[in-house]
């Protein structure tokens, strides 16, 4: 049960340690690569076929500006991929835009602007079909997020 991390830049890296912060929360194994679908296309093909022959079971790609690189994966393998956009520029909504409007047969599951942690969260889900140590820590994180809300806010709200 592992999950690749892939994204375009160096400057991406902080935005991304959301999605490495919930996969060793729930105990999933990830390898983090950063590349270019436009500037090592070749690379990045490379990697793809690595990451299917080393048995990873999703791909969560970060991508900014044009925000190509979790499509190009996603036209690249049949493994689930779940975009993050990254606010580079406008907001973040040009990178978001460009994940989500996939064309039919190609999709890309997308988190919101910067929402690395969300798209760990989503891959464990995915894995949670198929592992039940992942589900069961799933369930757990759940509760404790439950407990942690209703222990932050059972005082009374003062204006």
């Amino acid at each position: 049960m592992k999950v690749a991390i892939i994204f375009g830049s160096k400057s991406d890296k902080e935005i991304m340690r959301g999605a490495v912060t919930a996969l060793e929360e729930i105990g999933i194994e990830y390898k983090a690569s950063i590349l270019s679908a436009h500037r090592v296309p070749e690379k990045l093909l490379e990697v793809i076929r690595q990451v299917e022959e080393e048995d990873f079971q999703c791909i969560i790609a970060g991508a900014g500006l044009a925000a190509h690189l979790p499509g190009v994966i996603a036209s690249h393998s049949i493994l689930p991929v779940i975009g993050v956009p990254i606010n580079v520029a406008l907001g973040g909504q040009d990178s978001l835009y460009s994940i989500v409007q996939m064309p039919k047969g190609v999709p890309v599951a997308t988190v919101g602007i910067n929402n690395s942690y969300n798209a760990g969260i989503l891959a464990a889900q995915i894995l949670s079909i198929k592992y039940p140590k992942i589900k069961d820590s799933l369930n757990k994180y759940r509760k404790d997020m439950k407990e942690k809300f209703i222990n932050d806010n059972k005082e009374e709200v003062e204006w």
